[in-house]
């Protein structure tokens, strides 16, 4: 049964836009039509979206503009600094759209983010959601010298469904880039998320669970898929908030410090408490 999602047209909401807008900046929550934005953005919290609103790749399940990507913004790391500030975040999620286009994958400019931020707002935890960056091992480090408290890599969904949902990406090459979080710097949260509902068994998200823990991860998030458009991918199952425990129970059994499993449940919804109990 396809879940209910709350109307966010409310005043905070309109309030958090005008902000996000007036500073140029983007949200993954806007962008992706992620359906928790209206509890988030009332909470004055967002995972801010860097390097612009087009992404390189063309996933099937996404609903992140594909398209001819923009130079990046020389004023974006200052600005979203700035919007931290303003809603006084103790927390903040930075994420991106793929940029396969620049020869880090934009992981410099992840890292001046983090600086940014860092310099403005030294008691903000920072978590970032990175790409693939074509599994190249620079471009991690790049990220994790800057020193976020928390590095996630959605690995997203199981290794067969890779060649139909996840346009250019690689499923050993996103185990392997959880992997190195923890080899250049261990005292970073490693963290991950999958969807279910696309189609995958319940023994191929167990799998995909252990290659995660056989990769050092740390955390892991389970959220149900939901179709942003009927020009994406369909929904072949929906999940019961029942088999979501289930699977949660199975994280913790295999060793995840963390599991935070649901049908709305997203890599960044509740991040901080996700992350401080991880801890």
């Amino acid at each position: 049964m396809k879940p209910k999602v709350k109307s966010f047209l409310t005043e905070e909401v309109t309030k958090m836009k005008a902000m996000l807008r007036m500073l140029n900046l983007h949200t993954v929550c806007e962008e992706a039509s992620c359906p928790n934005i209206g509890e988030c953005f009332g909470k004055k919290t967002a995972t801010f979206m860097i390097m612009g609103d087009r992404c390189t790749r063309k996933c099937s399940y996404c609903d992140v503009s594909h398209d001819r990507p923009l130079p990046l913004d020389p004023s974006e790391p200052h600005n979203i600094a700035k919007a931290v500030k303003m809603l006084n975040l103790r927390y903040v999620v930075i994420t991106s759209v793929n940029r396969d286009d620049l020869p880090d994958g934009g992981a410099s400019h992840f890292a001046k983010v983090i600086k940014a931020v860092r310099k403005e707002n030294p008691e903000c935890s920072i978590e970032v959601l990175i790409p693939d960056f074509l599994g190249d091992r620079k471009s991690l480090e790049t990220v994790a010298q800057a020193e976020p408290e928390v590095i996630n890599h959605n690995i997203e969904t199981v290794p067969s469904l890779f060649p139909v949902v996840r346009h250019r990406g690689d499923y050993r090459r996103s185990l392997q880039i959880i992997k190195w979080i923890k080899d250049i710097n261990p005292e970073i949260v490693s963290k991950s998320g999958i969807m279910v509902g696309l189609g995958e068994s319940k023994e191929e998200i167990i799998e995909v669970m252990k290659d995660l823990i056989d990769a050092n991860c740390d955390v892991l998030t389970i959220g149900q898929y939901l179709r942003p458009s009927k020009n994406h991918y369909p929904v072949k199952k929906y999940y019961t908030e029942e088999e979501f425990k289930e699977l949660e129970e199975i994280g913790y059994s295999l060793g995840f410090k963390q599991v935070f499993s649901g049908t709305l449940v997203r890599s960044s919804y509740h991040a901080e408490e996700v992350y401080r109990e991880a801890r």
